[in-house]
C-alpha cells in the first residue's frame, strides 16, 4: 500500500477547543474547518498533520460514534524538548511526566490535550550500551 498522507484524527465533544489547544501551544494552524471537522497542519511542516473530529458525527461508523479518544499517545519528536517543556509548564498545562532522560534513547515529557490524549514531547538522545543493540543501525537516535 502507498499512501499519500497518514495523520490521527481525535474523536471529541470539544472540536473548537482542542483545535484551539494544538493552535496555542503545538504550532499548528488550520488548513479545513467546519463545525463537525477541524483538519490542522504544522507551521513548520506541512507533512505534521492532525485532524479533529466531532465524536457524534454521521460519517463515523455506528459501532465508533459516540466513543472519544482514549488510549492514545501522540508522539512529538523536537529538536529542544527543554524549550518547549519551560513554555507549555509556564502555559499552565498539566506534566503528567516531568521532563527526564530515558535509558532507551528518549529525553521527554508527557502533558494531555483537553480530552486527555497524552502527549509524549521528544528528543532522541543516545540510547544507554543495554538499549543500543535493540536498535536497527538505521534508527540509531542520536
Amino acid at each position: 500500500m502507498k499512501c499519500s498522507q497518514y495523520y490521527p484524527v481525535i474523536m471529541t465533544d470539544r472540536v473548537p477547543q482542542t483545535a484551539r489547544f494544538f493552535i496555542d501551544h503545538f504550532r499548528f494552524q488550520k488548513a479545513f474547518e467546519a463545525d463537525w471537522y477541524v483538519h490542522l497542519q504544522s507551521v513548520e511542516d506541512d507533512k505534521v498533520n492532525l485532524a479533529i473530529l466531532d465524536r457524534a458525527h454521521e460519517t463515523i461508523p455506528v459501532q465508533g460514534r459516540g466513543q472519544g479518544a482514549a488510549g492514545l499517545i501522540l508522539n512529538f519528536e523536537v529538536e529542544d524538548v527543554d524549550v518547549i517543556y519551560e513554555k507549555l509548564k509556564d502555559a499552565g498545562l498539566p506534566m503528567l511526566l516531568e521532563l527526564r532522560d530515558e535509558p532507551f534513547g528518549q529525553r521527554h515529557f508527557i502533558t494531555e490535550d483537553p480530552n486527555g490524549v497524552l502527549i509524549d514531547v521528544i528528543k532522541p538522545i543516545p540510547p544507554s550500551p543495554e538499549f543500543l543493540a535493540q536498535y536497527a543501525p538505521e534508527a540509531l537516535p542520536s
